[in-house]
């Protein structure tokens, strides 16, 4: 197994219980969790020696967020204590026709203020096999973004595998702000994974595919992914395909092309959702223990949609399920069983 490293903001998650609306909620649900934080997990549970790297405060909240990390496997030796809060994200679960809702309060964040002297870029990547950030890191601070373009500078300098996913957040930023600072951080990327909204906002690449209409033809992505290889000169772009039938019914599936050849993987019907949040970090998890472990990329493909449909049967962010689960659901055991 790998060392791996991620690079990014774990908050403090409050949702409100069951499918109650903010404006009716009078206690909420208590889990830390976050973009880059839930792909470490999910590499821990499959035997990775998987690092997180960020800022968080001293105090016990602070504490609270390394302690959920180390609870799962994950090393926290990179992580860096001071400044003065830990981001917060609301979630509202949506049912039916009613989305999700996140509300963010994350500004002036300890990781969004962290200054370079902060981290010590070549020494986290020292030995490091992988390296995996997003867009939402940048899209936090100014100072976030130099933060990822220098852990990305210093992974390329010792040779390890850089892979981001895209991410796009419209509560954090502009299309056009997004794309000033993605876009140059695309020399140092090997792995792209993002959707059709991220493709589009984050560099610019508009598929042929209506989500909100709920169909995603996985024909309209090829020649965005070809493009993407051509200008940006990936060797994997990966892409999930999800249909929107409802907050509480989507089909799930995905696309990867390595310059040559693509391969689009079988289809999950997922209803009822439990919980989506998280689900492309799962799937970003899976594709990087896919890709570090199995022989093609049909196979690690195949692995990371089916981590990430059982993500969506998970409460909270983190996707607690272990690499032998995956390996049965991938393989066609979709049954749902009592296992005895």
């Amino acid at each position: 197994m790998g060392k791996i490293v991620t690079l990014g903001e774990i908050m403090l998650r409050l949702s409100t219980p069951g499918n109650t609306r903010f404006i009716q909620s009078d206690s909420f649900d208590v889990v830390y969790g976050g973009g880059e934080a839930n792909v470490a997990i999910s590499c821990a549970n499959y035997g990775h020696d998987a690092y997180f790297v960020t800022k968080l405060p001293k105090h016990e909240i602070g504490q609270g967020a390394v302690n959920a990390l180390r609870k799962y496997g994950v090393k926290t030796d990179y992580i860096t204590r001071g400044g003065d809060r830990v981001g917060i994200y609301y979630l509202e679960t949506g049912a039916s026709m009613r989305p999700s809702k996140v509300i963010y309060d994350r500004a002036h964040s300890a990781i969004a203020e962290a200054e370079p002297e902060d981290f010590d870029f070549d020494a986290i990547m020292k030995n490091a096999d992988w390296f995996h950030w997003s867009g939402i890191t940048p899209a936090i601070s100014d100072k976030a973004a130099e933060l990822v373009r220098l852990a990305c500078e210093a992974a390329k300098r010792q040779g390890v595998t850089v892979s981001v996913d895209l991410n796009f957040r419209k509560k954090l930023w502009t299309k056009e702000k997004a794309q000033s600072i993605m876009r140059p951080l695309m020399k140092y990327v090997d792995v792209c994974i993002g959707n059709e909204e991220d493709a589009e906002l984050c560099l610019g690449f508009k598929p042929e595919a209506d989500v909100t209409g709920g169909k995603t033809d996985a024909e309209g992505y090829k020649g965005i992914f070809m493009a993407m290889v051509k200008e940006f000169g990936f060797k994997y772009v990966a892409s999930t395909l999800r249909e929107s039938f409802s907050a509480t019914h989507n089909g799930w599936k995905a696309m990867i092309y390595n310059g040559k050849d693509f391969y689009t993987s079988k289809h999950y019907d997922i209803d009822p959702i439990v919980d989506r949040v998280g689900g492309g970090d799962a799937f970003a998890g899976g594709i990087i223990h896919g890709l570090l472990t199995k022989a093609t990329q049909g196979e690690a493909l195949e692995f990371a949609v089916a981590a990430s449909a059982l993500k969506h049967t998970i409460n909270g962010d983190f996707n607690l399920v272990s690499a032998d689960e995956v390996e049965a659901l991938a393989g066609g055991d979709a049954s749902g069983r009592v296992q005895r």
